[in-house]
């Protein structure tokens, strides 16, 4: 048993459950995030977002003294695990959250805590913003304050199974301190855990994120250059990926979520002028909410709807069966109809419970009697196990789930 008591700060997709199922492993845990409601709503039994199996293990974490704070605590580990969003002109890291919540760690801190970051940073972050903080204060790095990072990989919908079985990457200035780290990470985590250095681990995570940016890129430019040669393309990725080397991804609305439409923003803001692969399928991927504003368009004259709103977008959270709204296509096609067309599209999700923009149904049924054309922009379960119900409506399939030899793709 790991006698370390373990502050983890911030306590959204990944903190929370990371937290969690540390201490359900037996591991003394603090949860800590700024936002009071979030430690309210914890503290009251209730967890802050829909996830398989959550509430199980929220049940054991309290079982076995799990606390929740807004405060920082003293302990012995303290995990970061904060957004870290981009600058939107240099498109470099804003590191805001990380160094804030490594000050307020030094605040309270002890000689020879261990400070681990888990959240995604650009190759660099922590020479630049984090260790000056430490030696600002006066403590030497090595002895007073230890540096580690082992940036997290999950994918929201399948957290808890990917916490437990995916392999992880601890980034270390020493062995020993690598050691540490490895040591409280295997109390939940079964796969191969990989030591390096603290630089390889920051690249190592963002070249994951940004080898499936321009993946997906790759296959919405095809999507592009089928719809003009009259190709499916669909059949056409299928057919490719049946080569033993080839494994293109489906085309879709855009990318978003925590990471992919983000990370790679980094190394575009880092090394300019290098980065040229990356910026272009960077600018590919944003571009696909317009492109589906276009095809929407097009489809409406071909049908003579005349009135936006009787247009409905299926899915606001940014992937199937979550409620995770962040950088969601939805979202940012919203955005692009403000520009284009009066405001008054529609819009449904199952998974998202509170309002999160004007016109947002919270009945299907009502929903779908409010609109003419469906743009099905998740491929939620839900429109899988309904899609009957979409049989009088035009529909835009951008995920490609409707099996209606009537319905518009990309």
């Amino acid at each position: 048993m790991i006698a370390e008591m373990i502050a983890v700060i911030g306590l959204g997709y990944v903190g929370l459950p990371m937290s969690l199922m540390m201490a359900a492993n037996g591991l003394a845990v603090t949860g800590v995030d700024i936002n009071e409601e979030v430690i309210s709503s914890l503290k009251n039994g209730k967890t802050t977002f829909d996830e398989e199996g959550m509430d199980a293990l929220y049940a054991r974490a309290v079982e076995n003294g799990i606390r929740f704070d807004t405060s920082c605590p003293k302990a012995d580990t303290y995990i970061v695990s904060v957004p870290t969003p981009y600058m939107k002109l240099s498109k470099k890291i804003d590191p805001t959250y990380v160094t804030s919540a490594v000050s307020g760690v030094l605040d309270v801190c002890e000689k020879g805590c261990l400070i681990v970051v888990e959240s995604t940073i650009s190759p660099g972050t922590i020479d630049t913003h984090v260790r000056p903080l430490i030696e600002k204060r006066g403590l030497k790095i090595g002895g007073d304050v230890h540096l580690a990072h082992a940036p997290e990989r999950i994918f929201p919908g399948n957290t808890l199974y990917e916490l437990k079985n995916v392999s992880r990457t601890i980034g270390a200035d020493s062995r020993e301190i690598a050691e540490r780290v490895r040591a409280i990470y295997s109390s939940f985590c079964t796969a191969e855990i990989s030591l390096t250095d603290i630089r390889t681990a920051e690249m190592s995570k963002v070249v994951e994120n940004t080898y499936r940016d321009i993946n997906i890129a790759y296959a919405n430019e095809l999507a592009r250059i089928c719809r003009v040669t009259g190709l499916d393309v669909y059949e056409t990725i299928r057919i490719a990926n049946t080569h033993p080397r080839v494994n293109i991804l489906n085309p879709g609305p855009g990318v978003g979520g925590h990471c992919i439409p983000i990370d790679p923003w980094f190394l575009v803001g880092d090394y300019p002028g290098l980065a040229n692969l990356i910026f272009t399928a960077r600018k590919c991927n944003d571009s696909m909410p317009e492109y589906v504003l276009e095809r929407a368009c097009d489809i409406m004259r071909e049908h003579g709807i005349k009135d936006v709103s009787r247009v409905g977008l299926y899915g606001i959270s940014y992937k199937e069966d979550v409620d995770d709204t962040r950088e969601s296509p939805t979202l940012q096609i919203l955005k692009c109809m403000e520009k284009h067309l009066s405001f008054g599209v529609k819009a449904y999700d199952p998974f998202v419970k509170k309002p999160v923009m004007d016109g947002q149904y919270m009945d299907f049924n009502e929903f779908l009697s409010s609109v003419d054309l469906v743009i099905i922009m998740v491929g939620h379960t839900h429109i899988i196990e309904n899609m009957d119900a979409l049989k009088s409506k035009v529909v835009l399939d951008t995920k490609n789930v409707c099996p209606f030899e009537t319905a518009h793709r990309l």
